[in-house]
């Protein structure tokens, strides 16, 4: 007798940053999907600039 078994919903999982795996203050816009921290050291590389 087989069981059979049904794949896992992933609510609530959190991707993490896609540069150091970090999973808080993730910039999602764009699709980025970076940590706040490694955004700011490669935004400049990416093509945003600072304004303020």
């Amino acid at each position: 007798m087989q069981i059979k078994l049904e794949p896992r919903k992933n609510f609530g999982h959190k991707e993490g940053c896609v540069r150091c795996g970090r999973k808080r203050g993730l910039v999602r816009r764009y699709g980025i999907r970076m940590c706040r921290q490694c955004f700011r050291e490669t935004a400049n590389q990416i093509g945003f600039r600072k304004y303020s």
